[in-house]
């Protein structure tokens, strides 16, 4: 059997087996396990209790972290020229039409999300072979798809992102550093299963948030009370 590092011998101290806690104290315990060089992610993971297999269960969203993510997000915005300035003056990274599509079609995709216009989706389907496998293709539902370019990369930049169940009916996202205050984490974990709650589908019967657990990118899961943030 291999022997445990001082880390993991740490960590086991810290975490009680079996034991569920409640979003706050998950929150600053995230935070004591981690014991990474760099500003690791904290990751939220939901199991709802719906078949993503079924169109009238599946579960797909955005949600502005009130805290923002704490990532350098790279935004791309394919837009019309009368909408460059204001896309730029929002924060913009990348701003063009014709010149990035063509990058793209020769294997670009240097970004994190592009946001463009509904009269532009004629152009950029044909990118969707390159754009879907890595999830950067623009979608109304996400938000990216909007005639009001300006607004979308303001709230991408201050923290909105968009989320979605997975086939084993499990939802993961990144909401936040473990460099956050306890707070932060807190707020942003909050406002992230508020949302999934608003977002349950009337065809999904019996108990809908199964388990939720907060981890930072290589500590163990903090397993969390469901009763105590969302109603099932």
């Amino acid at each position: 059997m291999a022997k445990l590092t001082k880390n993991q011998k740490l960590t086991a101290s810290k975490i009680e087996a079996g034991k569920l806690y409640t979003l706050e104290e998950a929150a600053a315990l995230v935070k004591d396990i981690t014991y990474t060089k760099f500003d690791a992610s904290v990751d939220i993971d939901v199991r709802l209790g719906v078949d993503p297999r079924k169109a009238n269960q599946m579960v797909r969203g955005v949600v502005s972290l009130p805290n923002g993510t704490g990532k350098q997000v790279r935004v791309l915005a394919l837009c019309t020229s009368d909408m460059e300035a204001a896309a730029k003056e929002a924060g913009a990274d990348y701003v063009g039409l014709d010149e990035y599509i063509e990058k793209i079609k020769g294997g670009w995709t240097d970004v994190d999300v592009i946001i463009t216009m509904p009269s532009i989706m004629g152009k950029i389907g044909a990118l969707g072979r390159i754009l879907g496998p890595r999830g950067l293709m623009p979608n109304p539902k996400s938000g990216t798809v909007t005639m009001d370019i300006a607004k979308a990369v303001k709230e991408v930049k201050q923290g909105k992102i968009d989320f979605k169940v997975d086939k084993a009916g499990i939802v993961h996202a990144s909401i936040g550093k473990v460099s956050f205050e306890p707070k932060k984490i807190y707020e942003n974990a909050k406002e992230f299963i508020s949302t999934l709650v608003k977002l349950k589908p009337s065809a999904a019967k019996g108990t809908y948030i199964k388990s939720i657990t907060l981890s930072s990118t290589m500590s163990k899961g903090v397993k969390i009370d469901t009763k105590s943030v969302a109603s099932n």
